[in-house]
């Protein structure tokens, strides 16, 4: 049953990082240029599925509270800075989107705009330094608690958080060049044929430095998926370079979708089966099992979240269905 858990909240933050990492890739994309007109553009390109995609963070925050307490305490507390970096940088979108949009001239919209790039930064190098942390391990002690926060301040730490950071830019790019019209998803499909290979660049000096760093090695269990997934993310990162060469902007964005899931998949199956793996005492690591709650809370847990599960997929294919096809109403060649 620990597993099935383990697995469902994966599934929904891997949901939420592919689903939200549009949105901030979009707003990162906010910075180049001054021109209203597209950055108007683009935030209504993204605006229908906004709100609807964060519903999976809170979600799978749900998921960590109720079913896997004792998890949740050591990730607030030995992963402060990237979670609490995260969430502002969450709050800071989802208010700069929403304020943008009330009556005002330019220059407060302009600010607006920069409020959002801000929170889509911060959003994305924290969700990638916890990520990273994860993978690395962290000095958890006999005691059961994390010490300090030094762990996030390493090179690998920081290699990963930009490699997510560009990996998010190159999924927002390519949701925009499905969804622009024509004529304006050309220029940004160019920009998302340069953005992949900085992703790839970046994922490949992260992974460097992973296999380089001991503690990165010792901290994998699984050694086979911590090689198989970076190579499933470097081809699904080729196979939108590609896609998007010959103008399938659905299949490239699929593709980096893939490879978002694909970080969240890496940390679950290399750590399996511990949810923490300590740096300093190894008889400390923190098992999926142990850090589970009971099971009469978990099968409690099971009958909230059944209805669950296909309520909000039901809702984001609906959103996408209604919203399907370009902001000028014609449909793009997805595949």
């Amino acid at each position: 049953m620990e597993l099935a858990w383990y697995a469902l909240l994966g599934l929904f933050f891997a949901t939420y990082l592919v689903l939200g990492g549009y949105d901030y890739g979009v707003g990162l994309l906010l910075a180049r240029g001054t021109d209203p007109a597209r950055r108007r553009a683009a935030l209504n390109a993204v605006g229908p599925f906004f709100l609807g995609n964060e519903v999976w963070l809170v979600a799978a925050v749900g998921i960590l509270f109720g079913a896997f307490p004792v998890l949740e305490g050591e990730l607030l507390s030995g992963f402060y800075p990237a979670v609490v970096g995260a969430l502002v940088g969450v709050i800071l979108v989802t208010a700069g989107v929403q304020l943008r949009s009330r009556p005002a001239g330019e220059r407060s919209r302009a600010g607006w705009d920069r409020v959002v790039v801000v929170g889509s930064l911060l959003a994305a190098l924290g969700w990638g330094a916890l990520l990273a942390g994860l993978l690395q391990g962290v000095p958890l002690h006999a005691d059961g608690h994390v010490a300090g926060i030094t762990h996030l301040f390493t090179p690998f730490v920081a290699a990963a958080a930009l490699a997510v950071l560009a990996l998010v830019a190159a999924h927002g790019a390519t949701f925009l060049t499905l969804r622009l019209p024509a004529a304006d998803a050309e220029a940004t499909g160019r920009l998302a044929r340069r953005l992949v290979p900085v992703a790839l660049a970046a994922v490949g000096a992260a992974t460097v430095l992973g296999l380089l760093s001991e503690r990165v090695r010792d901290t994998v269990q699984q050694p086979v998926a911590g090689l198989l997934a970076p190579v499933l993310l470097a081809g699904a990162l080729l196979l939108a370079r590609a896609a998007l060469a010959r103008r399938r902007p659905g299949l490239a964005f699929a593709a980096t979708g893939t490879a978002l899931a694909a970080l969240v998949a890496l940390v679950g199956a290399a750590l399996w089966p511990y949810a923490l793996v300590s740096t300093v005492d190894p008889g400390a690591s923190l098992t999926v099992a142990d850090a589970a709650a009971s099971g009469p809370t978990l099968r409690l847990l099971g009958w909230l979240t059944v209805p669950l599960l296909p309520a909000l997929l039901g809702f984001q294919l609906m959103c996408w269905w209604v919203f399907r096809g370009r902001t000028d109403g014609r449909a793009p060649v997805y595949w």
